[in-house]
Order: C-alpha cells, then structure tokens, then sequence
C-alpha cells in the first residue's frame, strides 16, 4: 500500500461522526450549487427583463437540450470520482494519481468533441424540438455560443469532481461563488448596459466557468496536493480508463437517455408556443432550488460510500446513507413546499406576463409536493455508484425516467393535448422510481461492491 501524505485540502470521510462527517462535507457541495442557481436564475431575470419573453423562451428552453449533450460527459466524470474516492479511501497513492491524469486527459478530450457537436448541430437539434419560429433564432444563437465554450465547462466540472472525491469540496465552493458573481455582473453588463442579445449571456456564463476552472486548476497543480496534476504525466491509463468508464459509462448513459426523454418533453412543451416555453423555462430555473439538497447529498453520499467501501468500513457505509437519504428527502419537501405556496411570486419575477405566470404556477402545483420522491430516487441511485453498482440506477432511470416517461407522453399527448398531462409525468415516474429503488435498498447487498484489498495490489 502506498503511503497517504497529508494535505489539509483532504478531507477522509472514513473517521469521525457520519451525520457531522457528512454534513460538513455536503454543505459546501450545497452552497456551490446555491451560487451556481442563483447566477443561473440572474441570468434569465436579467434576459427576460431586458430581452423579453421570447429571449427568456430561447435561454430556459435550451436547459433539456444542454442537458442532452453534456450529461454523457458529466456521467463520465462520475464516474471518475468513484475511482479516485475508492483509492483515496484504500490509501494508495500511485493510483489516485494515475486516475486523476486520466481523468483530466479524458476530459480534455470530451471536450472537443462536445464544441464540434453543439455548435455544428444546434440548428438541426432546435427544429427537431419544434422550437417556436419567434424564438429559434435565439435560441440558436444561445446554444451554439454555450457549446462554443464547452473546454471551461468540461474541465471546470471534471477538476471540480477530483476535488471533491478526496474530500476537499470547500475549495471549489470558493470558485464557485467568485465565477457566480462575475457571471451576474457581466451578464447586467452585456445585456443589461451594453444592450447585447442573448448570445453575450451565454458569452458571460463562458468566461464565469473559465475563471472557476483556471483556480481549480491551479489547487491541482500545487506540489503538496495527493493529487497533485502534471502536465508531463498528462495520459490515458488503460487500466484506469477501463474502471473510469466502467463506473462512468453506465450513468453517462442513463444521464444521456433521460435527457432524451427530457428533450422530448421540451419538444411537446414547444408545441404549446412562446408562452409555454417562458413559464416552463422559469420553472425549471424554481426546480433547480429544490435540486440544491438533492445534488449535494447524493454527490456526498456517493463519495462517502465509496470512500468507506474502500476502506472496508460497511457498517459506518450504512449509517451514513440513512443519514443522508433522510436528510436531502426532508430538506427537498420543504423546498417543495415553500415553492407550492409562493408561485405566482416566484413565476411573476421573471416574467409578469399573465400566461407565462398562469403555466407557471399550474407546473409548480403539479410538481412541487413531489421532491422527496426525486430527492430518494437520486440519493439512492448516489449510493450504488458509490458501492460501484452503477448500472443499477442505470437500469433504474432508464426503464423508469426514459420509457415509461415516453410511452406516457406519448399516450398521453395523444388521448388529449392538455399541458398538464406532460406535467404529470414527472411526479408519477419519480414515484415508480423510488418505490424500485426502496426494494433494492432493503432487500439486496449493495454494501459489498468493492474488496479494499484488490485496490492496493
């Protein structure tokens, strides 16, 4: 076994109390992913205040689109933080290292064929979605000036991942907040000053994200890191490329499905007009606050999991997945809940025009009471990439948040064009999805996914 220097940039999440371990460790996870909503909710206030709707249509209706294109490679890099957090946990030194340059080697890569493929392919992508002909231009023109900065947003999250799988997820918690608040004051500064249109804020969300990854890139360079990235040792390992995408693979596949079939709700959404497409953007931007206990928990819990598992630690692995399912459920309800009651608010300050708000409103009712059923599916699905069962949520997600999404809407759309019944659909395969989930918690042996041993030989 290699020896694990010490760095106060580490955090091992194998000693002391799970609840506070835990806890400690996801709040900054939580924080981040605050700034992050907040420049993303500033960043349609200040188009749809400027620009009007049909700007604000051409921003938030990219979301599933985005999400299409990036979530194989964000799925990928997932997977990368198993490997790394397994070997941290394990104390092998020799492979964190080797996992860490393959991961950035890969990602360096991935991000070059996602530049070619969003930009070259948006026109194409946005008429297949029946994007409203009012706002396809725009829309166009926000998507391929996104994509075109895809190298920032690629290598922020994988540098980001690295970090947080040997337990240091405070440093990219600063970044965050300092890329948040240069993205809101140039976001004012390009649309809201200057008075340019809505490819500067995509313009602004690039230059945020170079920023972030630059300073994460410069804590991976610094001598005294575990981690510590070299560009001479910059390569593919086989051996680590093969676990990375076996861990990777799975959920940038079930990431990739679901954002089909998210791409396909957009698509029925479109088909409602410019109305539609403002008030459910605006919502999702609402939702994304509800993710905020959802993405942190279940991103500490698989780097927990894994940790523990590598460490041999099964009994302490139980006790914080409880912990942490428990906590993310409660917090996301009450999130729900606040967002239930206060809609027509929440919808009317992006957008006071009264049917964007009416839409709005009717989508938040029908969605909001449901987030502890989203918050278990991925705290669950969280824990088995950690235990390295990652095709498990793949299976999951896939059958459930991918088929049976489409067949309903399908079905659907076709008995009766009511927006409402797309809406549903979410509430109802989120609530299928735990109940699976809940079973393969109780009833199967997720705990035993990984021998420490094998790790250090």
């Amino acid at each position: 076994m290699a020896h694990v220097s010490s760095a106060a940039s580490t955090v091992r999440l194998t000693q002391g109390d799970p609840k506070r371990v835990i806890t400690a460790f996801a709040m900054p996870i939580f924080l981040g992913q605050l700034f992050q909503q907040l420049y993303n909710t500033a960043d349609a206030w200040i188009v749809g205040r400027y620009l009007g709707k049909e700007a604000l249509a051409a921003v938030t209706s990219s979301g599933s689109l985005i999400f299409l294109l990036t979530s194989f490679f964000i799925g990928a890099s997932m997977g990368a933080g198993v490997v790394i957090s397994r070997y941290f946990g394990a104390g092998d030194d020799d492979k964190v290292s080797r996992a860490v340059h393959t991961t950035v080697a890969l990602a360096l890569l991935s991000s070059l064929v996602l530049t070619a493929f969003g930009v070259g392919l948006a026109p194409v992508l946005l008429r297949w979605m029946k994007t409203d002909p009012e706002v396809l231009p725009q829309s166009c023109a926000y998507f391929q000036f996104y994509f075109a900065g895809s190298l920032a947003m690629v290598m922020y999250n994988a540098f980001k991942g690295i970090m947080t799988a040997v337990g240091d997820s405070k440093r990219p918690l600063y970044y965050l907040i300092l890329s948040s608040v240069l993205n809101v004051a140039l976001d004012w500064l390009f649309v809201g000053v200057l008075g340019k249109d809505v490819s500067w804020a995509a313009i602004a969300t690039t230059i945020s994200q170079a920023v972030s990854a630059v300073l994460c890139l410069m804590q991976l360079c610094k001598k005294d890191r575990i981690y510590r990235l070299r560009l001479k040792k910059l390569r593919m390992s086989r051996d680590m490329l093969g676990e990375i995408l076996k861990y990777g693979l799975p959920t940038g596949a079930q990431n990739s499905v679901i954002g089909f079939a998210n791409v396909l709700v957009q698509s029925n959404i479109n088909s409602f007009g410019a109305d539609a497409m403002a008030a459910c953007g605006t919502y999702s931007k609402i939702e994304g606050f509800a993710f905020l206990p959802i993405t942190s928990f279940s991103m500490a819990l698989t780097t927990y999991i894994g940790q523990n598992l590598g460490a041999g630690e099964h009994k302490r692995a139980k006790q914080g997945a409880r912990f942490g399912i428990l906590t993310s459920v409660t917090l996301a309800e009450l999130i729900g809940v606040c967002i239930f009651i206060l809609a027509p608010y929440l919808i009317g300050f992006f957008e006071d025009d009264p049917e964007v708000v009416r839409i709005g409103v009717k989508q938040c009712h029908i969605e909001a009471l449901f987030y502890l059923l989203l918050s278990f599916s991925h705290c669950i699905a969280g824990i088995c990439r950690g235990a390295g069962k990652a095709v498990v949520p793949m299976v999951i997600m896939l059958s459930v948040w991918c088929v049976l999404r489409i067949i309903y809407i399908t079905l659907a759309m076709a008995l009766c064009h009511d927006i409402r019944l797309l809406f549903w659909a979410y509430p109802i395969t989120w609530f299928i999805s735990s109940v699976i989930y809940l079973i393969y918690y109780l009833k199967s042996d997720w705990i035993h996914g990984f021998d420490p041993k094998e790790a250090t030989t």
